[in-house]
């Protein structure tokens, strides 16, 4: 992959994802609005009664929200750094980061938890560019693993951590509202880079520090 391809991949804009619309070829609000009614016509309802009057807007206005990730930029977020530091080298570590995403193959919600640690080399990023990041992913459409990955990738690349540590905690509803219908199962995936990959004692003290209460 060169190095164009990752960072579009690393902002959600890789070509093969089709998530590099230009403004002019994205739908108008209204053409999303009118979507939405085509969508409860199909469902079976009246989109013209009065507790729907308003919904098409409500849900666009909501979309936009939820998906906000897509104006989002991981490398503005992790560019401001610190670099008196006074020599701390040990590992830089957020717990328990609130995830409320949305899965790529039924826009069904996922929500969870992240924990994100990194071993500086000389600079750090404010601690809430790191939620901010962990924000910008989660609201875009993905799948829980393809959203550790990226964090992960994000930190690695911009910081240039000696290494990096992703834990993602989530319970996917498209499992719990439909299909099997399995309620109170989590999906745990992990990313480890650099140190973190290849210390197994830094790996288990991340892992520790996720489970302490």
């Amino acid at each position: 992959m060169d190095a164009l391809t990752r960072e579009r991949t690393l902002i959600g804009l890789d070509t093969n994802t089709g998530l590099d619309l230009e403004p002019a070829q994205r739908p108008t609000r209204d053409e999303a609005m009118a979507a939405v009614r085509t969508l409860l016509a199909w469902a079976g309802d009246n989109p013209d009664r009065e507790g729907l009057l308003d919904t098409p807007q409500r849900v666009v206005d909501a979309y936009g929200e939820w998906f906000a990730g897509y104006q989002g930029d991981p490398a503005k977020e992790l560019s401001r750094t610190f670099e008196d530091v006074q020599g701390y080298d040990d590992m830089v570590m957020l717990r328990g980061i609130d995830v409320q995403s949305h899965c790529e193959h039924h826009m069904a919600p996922f929500l969870g938890k992240a924990w994100v640690a990194y071993m500086p080399t000389g600079k750090v990023v404010g601690l809430s560019k790191l939620a901010r990041l962990v924000e910008i992913f989660a609201k875009r459409l993905q799948t829980q693993e393809t959203m550790t990955m990226q964090i992960a990738d994000a930190i690695e690349d911009h910081l240039s951590a000696a290494g990096v540590a992703v834990l993602i905690d989530a319970e996917h509803q498209c499992m719990s509202t439909r299909g099997v219908h399995h309620h109170d199962v989590s999906t745990i995936t992990t990313q480890f880079r650099g140190v973190f990959k290849t210390d197994k004692v830094l790996q288990q003290r991340f892992m520790d520090l996720v489970t302490r209460k």
